[in-house]
């Protein structure tokens, strides 16, 4: 019963964030113009599929910011964890894999691409350091970067206590992961590189950073973080628990993310010697 009320008093104080709804509406909108203009000359490339990437995307991203799992993030460590994930893991795959940027610059009215979009993307400057960012070594570091200092108790608590910094919270994990996973999907019409097994220790070193923190909270025999303990949690799962439960969905989910592509990309470098070999 005590739990029953404790979600519907989580149910009760949300309300739907109108700005963000509207702006992930909008974004879809342009997308669907844009795949729908591009579509007609590239129809093998832009398929129901990677509308449906995109869209999924942006839902899952509403899902995780925008309604009442957020409300039981603050409340659960582990609902907290499970939301980190989504912003780094599936939801810039999906982002990514839809091909995004020449839709939405196609789904732009002609006015913004004429007047704000085109002359920013002839910036000599800012194509020199949006090809920085997007080097293996930066992705790499301000996703990992990122992701331990988000998780030091200071700023994790700063972020549950101060609803703006929970905002860039959110902003900063999924924008650095979009940066890490753009290394390795490098979406049209970026050019693509040649597979190498570097990329393995890309996501190797990543999944070992990501365990290092969930094996840290799992044996940790004290509550890490102070939120937690001054603002127990009314579904009666010990602070601790809660600790714990968090931290190896973080570690089992975390390190899937990282070893699936791993493996895919593993068979690639393969196959070129199998078939020599044949």
């Amino acid at each position: 019963m005590q739990e029953s009320e404790a979600a519907r008093a989580i149910f009760s104080d949300w309300s739907p964030p109108v700005g963000l709804t509207l702006a992930l509406i909008l974004t879809a909108a342009i997308y669907i113009r844009g795949w729908s203009a591009i579509r007609r000359t590239r129809r093998a490339r832009f398929t129901d599929l990677r509308l449906m990437s995109f869209l999924g995307g942006l839902a899952l991203f509403w899902l995780a910011v925008a309604s009442p799992l957020d409300g039981f993030a603050d409340t659960l460590l582990t609902v907290h964890m499970v939301e980190h994930l989504l912003l780094m893991s599936a939801i810039p795959m999906l982002l990514l894999y839809s091909l995004p940027v020449v839709p939405l610059l196609r789904g732009l009215p002609a006015p913004v691409v004429h007047w704000i979009a085109g002359p920013l993307l002839r910036l000599q400057a800012l194509r020199h350091f949006t090809h920085w960012l997007g080097t293996p070594a930066i992705a790499w570091l301000a996703m990992n970067l990122g992701y331990l200092l988000w998780h030091v108790p200071a700023a994790y608590d700063l972020a549950l206590e101060n609803e703006a910094w929970h905002r860039v919270e959110h902003l900063c994990f999924l924008g650095t992961s979009l940066l890490f996973w753009w290394v390795i999907l490098r979406p049209w019409p970026a050019a693509k590189r040649q597979s190498s097994w570097g990329i393995l220790i890309y996501l190797a070193l990543a999944d070992i950073v990501m365990t290092m923190l969930s094996g840290f909270l799992t044996f940790c025999d004290r509550p890490v973080y102070p939120w937690y303990v001054n603002h127990p949690n009314p579904f009666g799962l010990p602070v601790l628990e809660d600790q714990v439960l968090g931290a190896v969905v973080m570690w089992v989910l975390g390190s899937f993310a990282f070893l699936v592509p791993a493996m895919i990309i593993t068979l690639q470098l393969l196959s070129p010697a199998r078939n020599r070999r044949a």
